[in-house]
């Protein structure tokens, strides 16, 4: 659901349907409350709501925090991983310009293949967060078959073969990572935590309190404003594949990589 949310909305819309959302449900709470219990806007109880709602706040601001950092960590982690994978299927093709020409355009080939197929053809299911690890499979196969079928002659050849056939595991590694990135999503534990005890905070704002009747909704609406943000922060990052915020393909259409895309 989270993840057909944010390939189908953008930022703003998902802002003004989660926020507003919770900006309306506490409007309408805090005016059916004031209309069915007028007597509860003497704040008779507030003392105790007030000690509730400070505990309950400091332990969802610190679950909500710790959620936040992490999801951040975990998008960095996985655009650098791209970045990785992209600079090491890079460098095959550069050092395969010390092999003889028959040689480095069977692994020009082979490296553009599996480029392409990469971001044509992986990248959309790792968006909707169903990768096949399968189909880059052929391209990743006929990779290792080029270095596997040649035999180097000269010093210089023998060392930048070994070094490919180095990258070659990395790249394999950095594109597990990746696909496994793809698929990660907040355990659902905390996904009960963050969720549910935003639906908690928010009917915890309508019990306090407040004379004014302006004042008693500009409280209940930054509370539900920031609420539906966070939650907003939290869908986002959970998903670094997905939405306006996901990690691009562009590493691997760079450098000596753009001439697959010409």
């Amino acid at each position: 659901m989270g993840i057909w949310l944010l390939n189908n909305f953008t930022t703003v819309a998902l802002a003004g349907l989660l926020g507003g959302g919770a900006v309306l449900a506490a409007v309408a709470g805090t005016l059916v409350l004031r209309r069915s219990f007028p007597h509860h806007a003497n704040g008779t109880h507030n003392e105790m709501i007030g000690v509730v709602l400070g505990m309950y706040a400091a332990i969802y601001g610190i679950i909500l925090a710790f959620v936040v950092v992490a999801e951040w960590e975990g998008l960095n982690e996985a655009r650098t991983n791209v970045a990785l994978e992209a600079s090491q299927t890079a460098e095959v093709l550069r050092d395969a310009s010390a092999f003889p020409a028959d040689q480095e355009r069977r692994v020009t080939n082979a490296v553009g293949a599996y480029v392409r197929v990469v971001v044509d053809e992986q990248w959309p299911l790792m968006r909707a967060g169903e990768p096949d690890p399968e189909i880059t499979n052929p391209e990743v196969t006929a990779l290792y078959e080029v270095f596997q079928e040649y035999e180097p002659q000269t010093e210089a050849e023998k060392t930048y073969y070994a070094q490919s056939v180095s990258t070659l595991g990395e790249i394999a590694g950095a594109r597990r990572t990746r696909l496994a990135d793809s698929e990660q999503s907040l355990p659902s534990l905390l996904n009960v935590l963050v969720y549910g005890g935003a639906l908690v905070m928010l009917p915890l704002t309508l019990l306090y309190g407040i004379r004014s009747v302006r004042a008693n909704l500009m409280f209940v609406v930054s509370v539900a404003a920031l609420i539906g943000v966070s939650l907003l922060l939290c869908l986002t990052l959970d998903h670094p594949f997905a939405g306006e915020l996901a990690v691009s393909p562009a590493p691997f259409k760079e450098g000596v990589l753009a001439q697959f895309w010409h």
